[in-house]
């Protein structure tokens, strides 16, 4: 089995590290990493300049770009064969409900589903770092069944795991996306050179966390999989539109 892994934290974080040595003995393991954090970039592509791909002395490879650059560059150039897996993680903090738009671990995963390959987002939810060896347990189980057998069709799979010890967890759940409060407001500061700067708001508290969302599965010390899809058109809108657009 071949496993393409990558992350968003930046080919140096201990989150791959640790996922590449729990899955080390299932196959061949490549991993294709940004070369520096670049959490928060989504699904963008490096357009405006060529891309280098270097390899540390670990033997991980290295991009000068995005999650998605690591990923698209490995399959469509780098590699002579098509992996059977691709795995981005294990982040280090809760990619979960709204989070999953600006994730560049979610977005990692997600360019392995569309160039046509079985992929997982795996993140510790909480920013303690203390469990990351739970959170390498539940993939390297899951990349098990993968082994095991197809799943039978394309699938995207967002998974996080509470940081607390393996013997906690209470199991697995399989969950929607839950929804967040709007963000908090941007925070104003002045530099020493007297220039007004910005700093993102602070991500909005859970405002859907019913009992079937991934907030709610990672509250209760459950590990949340969330299977994910790419189609973004609002079925229920399209005859409403056709309406509102009629003459």
């Amino acid at each position: 089995m071949r496993i393409l892994l990558s992350n968003d934290d930046g080919y140096y974080a201990i989150g791959i590290e640790t996922l590449a040595a729990a899955v080390a003995d299932l196959g061949e393991i490549t991993v294709v990493a940004p070369e520096r954090d670049r959490s928060g970039a989504s699904n963008s592509l490096t357009l405006d300049r060529p891309l280098r791909l270097r390899r540390a002395a670990n033997g991980f490879y290295f991009v000068n770009g995005t999650p998605t650059d690591c990923v698209h560059l490995a399959v469509t150039g780098m590699l002579d064969h098509l992996p059977d897996m691709v795995i981005s993680g294990i982040n280090l903090g809760a990619n979960m409900g709204d989070d999953t738009i600006y994730s560049g671990t979610v977005a990692a995963a997600m360019e392995g589903y569309l160039l046509g390959i079985p992929s997982i987002a795996v993140s510790l939810a909480s920013k303690r770092g203390a469990h990351f060896d739970t959170a390498a347990r539940i993939i390297r189980q899951l990349a098990q069944r993968f082994c095991q057998g197809e799943f039978g069709e394309p699938v995207l799979l967002n998974v996080n795991v509470p940081d607390i010890p393996w013997e906690a967890l209470r199991g697995q759940r399989v969950t929607r996306l839950g929804r967040r409060h709007k963000a908090e407001p941007a925070i104003q500061q002045v530099t020493p050179r007297h220039e007004t700067v910005y700093w993102v708001g602070a991500a909005g508290e859970a405002a859907d966390a019913g009992e079937d969302t991934d907030f709610h599965a990672v509250a209760t010390d459950h590990v949340s999989v969330t299977p994910l899809q790419v189609d973004l058109t609002h079925g229920g809108q399209i005859a409403k539109v056709k309406d509102w657009l009629a003459p």
